[in-house]
């Protein structure tokens, strides 16, 4: 038992310092590209949200969590169903797609846009926004707004095109093999250079991982928009656009994980960021987006929804009640197992049988021929009732032969084998076997 206890100490001991090594052991660097403002990882936007009011010059900054559309017109997006929205009524069912979508947007055109002059942001791996909220972010910046959006892809969300068909450009690799390894010093070591362009704008290029700046930006041949490129790389080709849309303009960035940690704690590249948001006017509040990557705030748990309409909370309660009720009173209702209690078994005979043996095996049967006529003369008493047996009684021979209905030869002939075996000094087993064979004779024929 020492032994075992020994052993287990040492795998006890072993346990505690595996748990240890792994607690303390120096975590890795999470390279996965989130730009969410809260995240400290090299690809999160904490370094660039904490030092944005210093950079645009002022000290209203908010984070949106709101759907665009909800941010510039302060009401839910129509709903469409079959292509419609579900608040337009429609008299012919034969309505195309493009007119459900042409109602539902003079629909969002009537909405009034919100009156702060403000300064939108993005800062994600792809913008997604619906027909809608293209449409109201081209009125914001028709209206003399600026919007700045910097992300690798424009994907069309729904039917209707994107951002990038509306306003005639499109983002591509700039190489087609290009490797998604994020983490400088691993996969592919190339390195690209950025220059800005423009008046006062002369200065050393930012190099860049070749993962981390891969996407470059085309105007499309149906571009009407007035612009100006503002970087470039080495060969000329846009990653930081101005397109001119009436009194405002959009900034288009594709390399967004410029404005990450990463390459804003490195001085040789912190300025790339600085100078793309240094195009836009000061002075303005500042909305930062951070619906795109975190979704609405507030509660996240699996019953936000739930808890967001009143019926189903109520529902959702009186579920838990209903189920607390039911235990309790389940529990009051059940009883208890009784356990089955088995009685205890008769072991007379085997008491019997045994001590018989004993007395067999020690050869000594005149005790048990004395035995024998013992419980004979006691149950001689009790069956006619006879007070006290007296075998050498004639009378008694006569009345037992009487109330037996048994002869009296054979009466005559079991108590002279009953006086043998209570005066002879021994008893065979013959002897032995011959008296217990008339007693449970007489026993029978008696009954």
């Amino acid at each position: 038992m020492t032994t075992f206890r020994w052993y287990l100490l040492g795998i006890l001991a072993l346990f505690g310092a595996y748990v240890a090594l792994e607690y303390y052991r120096p975590k890795p660097l999470d390279w996965s590209p989130t730009l969410s403002s809260k995240d400290k990882i090299p690809y999160g936007t904490y370094v660039l949200f904490d030092v944005l009011p210093e950079v645009l010059g002022t000290d209203s900054v908010a984070d949106v969590r709101l759907p665009i559309f909800n941010q510039l017109l302060g009401s839910e997006e129509p709903q469409l169903r079959n292509g419609r929205p579900t608040n337009v009524t429609f008299d012919d069912d034969s309505v195309d797609t493009a007119n459900d979508q042409a109602a539902a947007t003079l629909e969002a055109e009537a909405l009034p846009l919100a009156a702060t002059h403000a300064r939108y942001i993005f800062i994600n791996q792809e913008f997604t926004a619906s027909h809608l909220e293209v449409n109201a972010l081209l009125r914001f910046v028709a209206q003399g707004h600026d919007v700045f959006i910097a992300a690798e892809d424009f994907p069309a969300n729904g039917r209707a095109g994107s951002l990038a068909d509306t306003l005639g450009f499109r983002t591509y690799p700039a190489d087609s093999t290009l490797g998604r390894v994020l983490a400088p010093g691993l996969g592919r070591r190339d390195s690209v250079a950025l220059h800005l362009l423009g008046a006062g704008a002369a200065g050393a290029p930012f190099w860049f991982n070749a993962s981390a700046a891969g996407y470059r930006l085309a105007l499309t041949k149906r571009r009407a928009h007035r612009g100006a490129t503002l970087a470039a790389d080495a060969q000329g080709r846009p990653v930081l656009l101005r397109l001119d849309h009436g009194r405002g303009h959009f900034y288009l960035c594709s390399v967004p994980l410029a404005f990450g940690n990463y390459w804003l704690l490195r001085p040789r590249t912190a300025d790339f960021a600085f100078a793309a948001l240094s195009q836009l006017p000061t002075g303005q509040p500042v909305w930062w987006d951070e619906y795109q990557k975190q979704g609405r705030a507030g509660e996240q748990s699996v019953l936000r929804v739930v808890m967001g309409h009143p019926a189903l909370r109520t529902a959702y309660y009186l579920l838990l009640a209903t189920g607390l009720l039911f235990v309790l009173v389940e529990a009051r209702r059940r009883q208890r197992i009784i356990p089955i209690i088995k009685p205890l078994p008769n072991t007379t005979l085997l008491f019997t049988r045994t001590v018989a043996g004993l007395y067999q095996q020690g050869r000594n049967h005149a005790q048990i021929a004395e035995k024998k006529t013992t419980l004979f003369l006691d149950y001689l008493r009790t069956r006619f009732q006879e007070p006290t047996p007296d075998l050498a009684d004639d009378a008694f021979r006569e009345r037992l032969s009487q109330k037996a209905g048994v002869p009296r030869p054979r009466v005559d002939e079991l108590v002279r084998l009953i006086n043998f075996a209570r005066t002879a000094p021994a008893v065979t087993d013959r002897e032995l076997l011959i008296l217990s064979r008339a007693i449970q004779d007489f026993k029978r024929e008696s009954r």
